[in-house]
């Protein structure tokens, strides 16, 4: 008896996900679930220019995503500054580390989250092995990557870049109103037509 490619999509499931798609550019939608990785970047950078060259009209960008790869989250931090089409960014489930960066590429006014989001911020990790001279590097550049988040923070924030390295020194979990209180977030939203209020 053969079995079915695991890597092949069934007759049914490709016509769905072609619908969601077309559903999702139409209403100008762009969903980031999950870690953030080179292919998740290269996906969503693809879609906001496609919906940038499409119109000048807002796109709303989800967040529920635990972080991952720092430099992937840059490129989508980058990209949503780089187009004209402002974003609408809108934080659910959990956004953190990575996350929260790319988050932060949008003022304030367009900041948004559910009522049950949670935030984390953090400093960078590594886990790099090989020659002495090799950890070296990385470590250095953990600094400088902490460095670097930390300003996006402090900048995006208003808070001081002292206070940002030492409440990122260990794990900070923020609720939704804390997130607000912070400086993350701009509004709480319960539904959709509240992103134009």
């Amino acid at each position: 008896m053969e079995h079915p490619d695991p890597e092949t999509p069934s007759a049914t499931a490709e016509p769905r996900n072609a619908f969601l798609e077309e559903k999702a550019f139409k209403s100008r939608t762009v969903l980031l679930f999950g870690a953030i990785t080179d292919q998740s970047a290269s996906d969503i950078a693809r879609r906001l220019v496609a919906l940038d060259a499409d119109s000048a009209a807002p796109i709303d960008m989800l967040v529920s995503s635990p972080g991952g790869h720092l430099e992937s989250g840059d490129a989508i931090h980058d990209i949503i500054r780089f187009i004209a089409a402002p974003v609408n960014m809108i934080g659910t489930g959990w956004v953190g580390s990575a996350a929260t960066h790319l988050y932060l590429a949008v003022p304030r006014e367009r900041r948004f989250c559910t009522p049950n989001t949670r935030f984390l911020i953090h400093q960078p990790s590594g886990g790099a092995g090989g020659p002495a001279s090799d950890i070296a590097i990385h470590a250095q550049e953990i600094i400088k990557a902490r460095e670097r988040v930390a300003r996006t923070i402090s900048r995006e924030t208003g808070r001081p870049l002292d206070k940002v390295l030492e409440d990122i020194e260990r794990d900070r979990w923020l609720s939704a109103e804390e997130a607000i209180e912070y400086g993350l977030v701009g509004r709480i939203v319960k539904h959709k037509s509240e992103l134009k209020q």
